[in-house]
């Protein structure tokens, strides 16, 4: 097995990945090598988004993504979304809604919207559904999330 340093650009930062092996999944280096533990790892198969980033601004699965394939990039996880210490405001509109429940989809859900909040400031609860449609979350049947989502489309309207 071939190993070989690199280094990756996360969340604004340069970071060094010593010895990585070149088939290693970005989800794996997030967690294992840089200590960024927000995306989680569930099905190993693009199909949860529970390990949701962005890449180059492209919302995608880390388990997905070779580590080596990131080199270059600027990826982005769910811990450089906003300022150090503070929450987001799609972090807050989960608080206030009780979209949070086992916490385990939250932090790929807290990715994808505010993917879809940036490209879209008011969306239809249809497109929603849809920028949704990658992430599983098995505790709240949705109603809850979607209710965050139309509290930081109003909040950003509003301001």
């Amino acid at each position: 097995m071939s190993t070989q340093s690199y280094r990756l650009r996360v969340n604004g930062a340069d970071h060094e990945v010593a010895e990585g092996w070149i088939g290693e999944s970005l989800l794996d280096v997030l967690r294992d090598r840089l200590g960024l533990p927000g995306a989680k790892n569930a099905c190993e198969e693009g199909e949860c988004g529970s390990c949701s980033v962005l890449v180059d601004g492209v919302l995608s699965c880390a388990c997905l993504v070779l580590a080596a394939a990131a080199i270059g990039t600027e990826i982005t996880t769910v811990e450089g979304l906003g300022a150090e210490g503070a929450l987001t405001d799609v972090q807050q509109a989960f608080i206030d809604a009780g979209a949070v429940q086992c916490g385990f989809c939250t932090p790929g859900l807290i990715v994808a919207i505010h993917d879809l909040l940036d490209q879209d400031a008011s969306p239809e609860r249809l497109v929603v559904e849809e920028a949704l449609s990658g992430n599983l979350c098995r505790c709240t049947g949705y109603g809850r999330i979607l209710e965050a989502v139309d509290l930081v489309a109003a909040r950003r309207s509003a301001s």
